[in-house]
């Protein structure tokens, strides 16, 4: 007789006690991504883009491993199209980067078996770490559009996690993902609230509307992070991958962020009027 399959969730949840030595080999991992985006955000420009276009094959691949398995052709039809969309979103050709992720998708769903939804959505999701940031990224404003948004989402992961460690109580979402809870949620909320006015009073920007659009973003942030748990528990799996020490795959850590990043390009391109979404976002 088989055994049983193993249940992601049950595992998470053992999973939840860290030793000394993972937790600091998660600090280390989490200080090198850090300087990295700081830096990418810095230096502008092609490497920016490039930086967050290496991020999206990392998270395609991962994608495609959890939901196609070994579909190297599908694969790299992705590839393909990620690369595409970031020569033309970081050209200001937008409407061009959308038209090559969709033309992957299509062809990603062509190439595979089946799951053919499930792959073709991974085209997308990706393409939101390609075109997202690099919208955010554009003008006067893109730098500070983009460290807002950093502390938004690092904010609400890391008093998140300790709050919901140290207050404990009912659990948020206990089938996708047993760690969490209500506290951690309310917590990395309002510490994300006080981030985004910290952040306002120090750049001049409107504390009154800073905060509520890091409350917004704070909540889609957590939104994002269960989805990606509800994914990988719909297809038994619990890391992405194993690419980031102490932290699994990176699509494990990306996964507030890219929700985030969607959004804060849509309310800043919807308050601006245009695509000068950093403008947007932060006024």
């Amino acid at each position: 007789m088989n055994a049983p399959a193993p249940d992601p969730a049950q595992a998470e949840s053992a999973a939840a006690v860290s030793t000394p030595g993972d937790l600091r080999t998660r600090v280390a991992s989490s200080v090198v991504m850090v300087v990295l985006a700081i830096a990418a955000v810095v230096v502008g420009g092609w490497a920016f883009v490039l930086f967050w276009t290496a991020a999206a094959i990392i998270i395609i691949w991962e994608w495609t491993s959890i939901v196609s398995g070994d579909a190297r052709l599908a694969l790299t039809a992705a590839v393909a199209a990620l690369l595409a969309a970031a020569a033309a979103a970081g050209s200001g050709r937008i409407f061009l980067a959308f038209g090559a992720l969709a033309a992957g998708a299509i062809a990603v769903a062509a190439l595979v078996q089946e799951r053919r939804g499930w792959s073709a959505a991974g085209v997308f999701y990706a393409g939101v770490l390609v075109l997202a940031p690099t919208l955010l990224r554009e003008g006067a404003h893109g730098a500070a559009a983009m460290f807002f948004l950093f502390a938004v989402v690092w904010v609400t992961d890391i008093l998140g996690y300790f709050v919901g460690r140290a207050v404990g109580g009912p659990r948020l979402a206990l089938r996708i993902s047993p760690k969490k809870t209500w506290a951690g949620a309310v917590g990395g909320a309002l510490g994300a609230v006080v981030a985004g006015v910290v952040f306002a009073a120090l750049t001049g920007y409107s504390m009154i509307g800073v905060g509520l659009t890091a409350f917004a973003l704070s909540l889609v942030s957590q939104g994002g992070d269960l989805l990606e748990s509800a994914i990988k528990r719909r297809f038994g799996v619990k890391d992405a991958s194993h690419v980031i020490p102490g932290h699994g795959g990176l699509m494990d850590r990306l996964d507030g962020f890219i929700a985030a990043a969607g959004v804060a390009v849509l309310i800043g391109i919807v308050r601006a009027g245009s695509p000068e979404a950093a403008q947007g976002l932060l006024w």
